[in-house]
């Protein structure tokens, strides 16, 4: 099983850097990208509608992907459409703030568009009383913690390149690999033994320290090289003068990371399963791998958006 998971993890990381190259290179921003992640928000969506229903929670599933597809792509498009327009090429002027209100602005409205939808599926198929509250909110906790996670990640390809989502991914990543590796072998107490037998202190710890030199490693190296030889240019000043930043940028996510690792454990431990599905052998499901990152989405696009890197 060590092997497989080695050489999985192995395939998968060398799949990811080559589609960062491909979509670095692409004119329109995500290109290549996009797909994937509207195959991780099916794919997410799919395993946590299914862990609901192992507590006899049943929201209308069609409102639900659909919803969370809309979600993740609304950003996107709404950038296609502004390219098109503007004969494929980004424009040369304006802030690019406006960029990321103007696409929000339309994400927000899908977002309240997927809730009522959502409602009115419950109305639509109602029959007998019990059971349509807790239905509607399990179809919005599900829009709210993949979709409009996604979204986030999304935006943050947009609007500060590939480096950005490279960086968001690394600090996780490193989280995990630290949490993992400090856990195993000095993890002596408890952080959460009634979420998460397995996780410690210790290894709390260490993901934090792992997040740091992550954040050092995609700061110092990766964003700025992905800078450069993006085939649309990005702007970027480099956050040297400013070395807490990434110090910073690392434990936010980085602590973030395991609070979406934690959340996940809640949901499979409120349900009794070990792992999100059976579709990655030695990793569990796409839910298991991304947990961290979904939820650690806002956290990084919050620290491109204000400035405290990049």
């Amino acid at each position: 099983m060590l092997r497989w998971r080695l050489l999985l993890g192995t395939l998968l990381i060398a799949a990811m850097i080559g589609l960062c190259w491909l979509d670095m290179r692409a004119a329109v921003p995500g290109a290549w990208m996009m797909p994937l992640a509207i195959l991780a928000a099916v794919a997410c969506t799919q395993e946590v509608l299914e862990l609901a229903s192992f507590a006899n929670l049943r929201p209308l599933r069609s409102t639900v992907y659909c919803g969370n597809v809309l979600l993740t792509s609304s950003s996107w498009l709404a950038v296609v459409l502004v390219l098109a327009g503007n004969h494929w090429t980004l424009p040369s002027s304006g802030d690019p703030v406006f960029w990321w209100l103007g696409s929000s602005m339309i994400t927000y409205c899908v977002l309240g568009g997927a809730v009522l939808s959502v409602v009115f599926g419950e109305m639509a198929r109602y029959e007998k009383p019990g059971g349509n509250l807790a239905n509607i909110a399990v179809g919005t906790f599900v829009l709210l913690y993949v979709g409009l996670a996604l979204h986030f990640a999304v935006q943050m390809r947009i609007g500060w390149g590939i480096g950005a989502l490279a960086a968001w991914v690394i600090v996780v990543k490193m989280g995990d690999i630290g949490a993992y590796t400090v856990g195993r072998l000095i993890g002596r107490h408890k952080m959460a033994p009634l979420i998460s037998p397995g996780k410690t202190i210790e290894g709390a710890f260490g993901s934090l320290a792992f997040s740091c030199l992550g954040a050092w490693l995609a700061f110092r190296f990766v964003v700025p090289w992905t800078a450069q030889h993006s085939a649309v240019a990005m702007r970027w000043s480099h956050p040297w003068s400013l070395w807490w930043g990434w110090i910073a940028f690392g434990l936010l996510v980085g602590a973030a990371g395991m609070l979406g690792d934690l959340a996940e454990s809640l949901l499979k431990r409120d349900v009794g399963r070990k792992d999100s599905s059976t579709w990655l052998p030695g990793f569990g499901g796409v839910l298991d791998i991304l947990d961290s990152l979904l939820l650690s989405a806002p956290v990084a696009w919050a620290c491109w958006f204000f400035g405290l890197v990049g």
